[in-house]
């Protein structure tokens, strides 16, 4: 069992501050919510430790890196099985998380199994990606596949609960 961890008005700004860029030095994020260097790393090691930041990355902008390499297609593609079974549920998703192309992997409900977000090259690169994932996998029954013509909004940023609100335990 994992410990409880409780959040304060500090601990939501380090959230904050750190979902909007990871990248200023202790210091500079220390100053930014106004705190000691030595409190908000010790804060923010507890923030890793306990698992509410997963990993610290790099947002690459597609629609450049598209100009810069000449090609790129976002696929939001709604996948719905033949049978439903945990078992057959599970085989599906752990066949499409090992995909590269797939970025994201979600189970939905009510509707389709499976609403999967992928990235990929070219057209003939997703067709490649629906034969591994959909045409070779005899429980797929349908699959709608919807192509993005532009990114209105991205955004990794989760909402935070007002710090009144923050002092439930997280298991």
């Amino acid at each position: 069992m994992q410990e409880k961890i409780t959040l304060d008005a500090i601990d939501l700004q380090l959230l904050d501050q750190l979902q909007r860029d990871a990248s200023p030095s202790n210091q500079d994020l220390a100053r930014q919510v106004g705190v000691s260097p030595a409190t908000c790393l010790r804060r923010v090691r507890r923030l890793h430790e306990c698992g509410l930041i997963e990993r610290q990355v790099a947002l690459v902008q597609p629609e450049r890196l598209a100009q810069v390499l000449g090609h790129g297609l976002t696929v939001i593609a709604e996948v719905s099985l033949d049978r439903q079974g945990a078992e057959h549920l599970d085989a599906f998703q752990a066949r499409a998380v090992q995909d590269d192309a797939v970025q994201q992997c979600w189970r939905v409900s009510p509707g389709p199994d499976f609403v999967l977000i992928a990235q990929v090259v070219d057209m003939p690169a997703w067709l490649a990606l629906s034969q591994r994932l959909f045409t070779q996998d005899a429980n797929v029954r349908n699959v709608r596949a919807f192509f993005a013509t532009q990114r209105a909004k991205f955004e990794t940023k989760l909402p935070l609960a007002p710090a009144s609100q923050a002092q439930g335990a997280i298991k």
